[in-house]
């Protein structure tokens, strides 16, 4: 997150509420707005149903990030509300250097709650999972592919299908600071996200990460 300013004792719960990209989305654009935003405002710019706004401005209110304020609008019938960010939640910047900075928080905060590799796949499968579900059906490496080029992993077909299982090459890691410093946790978290984006349609037989022999890679079996 482009942050900057926080809380001097991380809540676990801010994380995970953070930790999903719509409601990224919906906290960005209420901290970047001068005013207070209804749902509908909201649900129109991100391109969601008023209820799916709804829902992750709840989970954001029990996290604490956002608070909501009641409009009064002096005519017959329910009062309005509208939602900003609660003071004391992380604050968004520009500068690049602060998303290294709240990772390594959240690293961190991670590792001291005792968030293993099985948690970090998980997390990562349940974020590969809803890629997977926004890729209009694209084939399984395809939709693997594209969406490993949009985090920033340049994948790159290796040859041809070996054994009916294909190759993509990381070229470019951009976690690899994080993964040098929590290589259990940050390359858990990736292959979590293959296996995520995969699953149903294909299998992970092999997943290279930052420490071995080989390139960083992950091999797919499509049946």
């Amino acid at each position: 997150m482009p942050g900057c300013r926080y809380r001097q004792a991380v809540d676990f719960e801010v994380c995970k509420a953070l930790g999903d990209e719509t409601r990224f989305e919906l906290y960005r654009r209420l901290a970047a707005s001068p005013r207070p935003l209804a749902v509908s405002a909201l649900a129109e710019a991100c391109g969601l149903h008023p209820n799916t706004v709804r829902v992750h401005l709840d989970r954001m209110r029990e996290a604490g990030l956002v608070e909501v304020e009641t409009v009064h609008r002096g005519t017959v019938g329910r009062p309005g509300h509208r939602y900003f960010v609660a003071s004391g939640s992380p604050a968004l910047a520009s500068e690049p250097g602060a998303h290294v900075m709240l990772a390594g928080l959240l690293a961190a905060l991670a590792e001291q709650v005792g968030a293993d590799g099985p948690a970090a796949t998980a997390t990562g499968r349940a974020f590969g999972a809803e890629a997977a579900k926004r890729s209009g059906g694209q084939p399984c490496l395809a939709a693997l592919g594209a969406e490993l080029d949009r985090l920033g992993f340049e994948p790159a077909a290796d040859g041809e299908p070996v054994e009916g299982a294909a190759r993509l090459d990381f070229l470019a890691c951009p976690f690899r600071e994080l993964a040098e410093a929590y290589p259990e946790l940050v390359c858990s978290l990736h292959r979590g996200i293959c296996e995520g984006l995969t699953d149903g349609r294909g299998t992970i037989t092999d997943f290279s990460a930052l420490y071995d022999p080989d390139p960083c890679h992950v091999r797919v079996a499509v049946p």
